[in-house]
């Protein structure tokens, strides 16, 4: 290995993570889930279905976790029981109309207690009436996600047709695929719109599920790479055939020059990495469409703002409704560093521009902004992160591996 290797640890996906505990719970717990996020969305997650299990609370609080709150909702819908999903105050900004909608579609019963459309809710679990529903995917695809995981639990399981394009299509396709290895049968129609998933009938051959490691986690060491081009950066166990949407990571960066290396270890079977490393050719503009890893547009943005490039980012209109509303929280802090950045509601376009960082950059208490800005201390050592400790949200080894770069 080249001395100037650096060896990061990525931590399980969450995504994965997620979807896996919850096709064990329905399942009867018959799958081992080896190498778990140690995420904080993924503690809340495991402790909520504790929580259903033991039924030691009527109260399911989500915090800021999004994908948490809807994939609880259908499950706490058919479910015998009352209940209260809510969340913190940014949460209960967040829209989940779409899938509160399709679960009345389904027969079953959701009443918003504050506002239509936004949690608090509260749940009276029964048995659906209907298997056929439409959901709009284009606020987020979590909203088929959460309705595909628990059909293999209903009495006929679902015929789930989607209005519009999905956002973040390949995290359907991830919850789809993850449904298939643990024998359910899933089929698309031809059109691509429809999902059918057949429920489940006998017992689930017991096996180990080994997560992947996260790729939105990995984008923050390709802009490390970008800025010490010198560097090797070998991110440990990631794939560049991965069924991530995130994995588009490797395709923009490319454009920025910094090149992926798939390694495999000869001394284990499944001891794959991924070496990055920058000073490749650059594109002189670079055009991406996000639509299908949203969650990449701070990463992707502040990349662009020290390439001196002029980067275009497409399809980002629902990044407003993330943990923060990303589209403030990027534009603003950028901004603030000197940044020329033109917004739409569809795009992004960021400037080749001379950063004049201010000492602190705001957070908003979003995990990915926190992240994606981080890697400007490699060029401005006293830029400070507010709020570091949001990191835990995906990543609660972030520091202790950006430390790794940043000592180097």
């Amino acid at each position: 290995m080249n001395t100037n290797d650096i060896r990061i640890n990525l931590p399980a996906s969450k995504s994965m993570s997620n979807r896996w505990l919850m096709i064990n719970h329905l399942m009867g717990s018959h799958f081992r889930i080896g190498k778990l996020s140690t995420s904080d969305d993924t503690k809340l997650l495991r402790q909520l279905l504790t929580q259903l299990e033991t039924r030691s609370s009527d109260v399911f609080y989500c915090n800021n976790a999004g994908s948490v709150a809807r994939f609880m909702m259908p499950l706490l819908a058919i479910t015998t029981g009352s209940f209260l999903l809510t969340g913190d105050e940014r949460l209960c900004q967040r829209p989940m109309a779409p899938l509160i909608d399709a679960l009345r579609q389904m027969g079953l019963r959701i009443e918003c207690t504050a506002q239509e459309g936004f949690l608090p809710v509260q749940i009276q679990g029964s048995v659906p009436t209907r298997r056929t529903v439409q959901v709009d995917p284009l606020l987020s695809s979590q909203f088929v996600s959460a309705l595909l995981l628990v059909a293999p639990r209903l009495p006929e399981g679902i015929s789930l047709t989607m209005t519009q394009r999905p956002t973040s299509r390949p995290y359907i396709e991830m919850t789809s695929d993850a449904l298939r290895q643990a024998g359910i049968e899933v089929r698309r129609s031809s059109n691509g719109r429809t999902y059918y998933v057949q429920p489940f009938s006998g017992k689930p051959k017991a096996t180990t599920i080994t997560i992947e490691r996260d790729w939105s986690s990995a984008s923050y060491f390709y802009t490390m790479a970008l800025l010490r081009p010198e560097l090797r950066i070998r991110l440990l166990g990631l794939q560049l055939d991965s069924c991530q949407g995130d994995s588009a990571t490797d395709r923009f960066f490319r454009q920025l020059g910094v090149v992926s290396t798939e390694v495999r270890s000869p001394y284990r079977a499944a001891g794959r990495s991924i070496t990055v490393q920058g000073g490749g050719e650059k594109a002189k503009t670079v055009i991406f469409n996000c639509i299908d890893c949203p969650d990449l547009v701070p990463t992707f943005a502040v990349a662009a703002a020290v390439a001196g490039q002029r980067v275009v980012l497409k399809g980002v209109s629902n990044i407003a409704l993330k943990e923060s509303d990303r589209m403030v929280s990027i534009t603003n802090e950028l901004r603030r560093m000197g940044v020329t950045v033109n917004a739409t509601h569809e795009e992004l376009h960021i400037l080749p521009s001379v950063l004049n960082p201010k000492e602190m950059v705001r957070t908003y208490g979003d995990h990915r902004i926190a992240m994606a800005f981080a890697p400007l201390k490699l060029l401005f050592p006293d830029l400070q992160i507010e709020s570091p400790e949001v990191v835990g949200k995906s990543f609660p080894e972030f520091w202790e591996e950006f430390d790794k770069v940043l000592n180097a």
